[in-house]
């Protein structure tokens, strides 16, 4: 059984490859509401059927409006569909349920109590915390300023978000 299928995550002292990770003492991030880890380059944001359930249901939507609306199939995975972001943000694409408008200077999620697991489970992705450099060129690239800033998440947080992240992907098939 992979890591990534385990249901029962290692001890904090071991990562998901069985070493002990670079991040064994935790990792600092806040959430910042600034949108960026929402918006950049086109991409994909995969939701399960049920996490598609309860965006339509946050949204006062039934679940075929919501797919017309704000999503798009990729194969047999669905995605958020993305909008055109502000062109004095320069940041590309939006993802559709960013809101940029109800709080001035602060990006919100229309469906943040029930946004996808993968979005609940950034910064802690694979591709961000393969290594120290990793970590900083995500933080640079997204720009991030949460990461390495606000309370310290113990290890054992950031490997259940990372096995839930590799989940994520997996899930969205239905």
């Amino acid at each position: 059984m992979s890591a990534s299928e385990n249901k029962n995550p290692p001890p904090a002292s071991k990562g998901p490859g069985g070493g002990t990770p670079w991040w064994r003492d935790g990792l600092r991030f806040e959430c910042t509401c600034c949108g960026n880890c929402c918006s950049g380059e086109p991409g994909a944001v995969w939701f399960a059927k049920e996490e598609g359930q309860q965006m339509a249901t946050r949204l006062g939507l039934s679940e075929s409006d919501f797919l017309r609306d704000y999503a798009r199939k990729i194969g047999t995975k669905w995605s958020l569909k993305e909008v055109t972001g502000p062109a004095d943000l320069h940041r590309g694409h939006d993802c559709i349920l960013l809101d940029r408008q109800s709080v001035p200077g602060k990006a919100l999620c229309k469906v943040y109590q029930d946004r996808p697991n993968q979005c609940k489970t950034w910064p802690f992705w694979d591709q961000n915390i393969s290594s120290k450099k990793a970590w900083d060129q995500a933080k640079k690239a997204a720009p991030c300023p949460g990461m390495g800033s606000g309370p310290l998440i113990p290890a054992e947080k950031i490997l259940e978000a990372l096995l839930a992240e590799r989940a994520s992907s997996k899930d969205a098939a239905w």
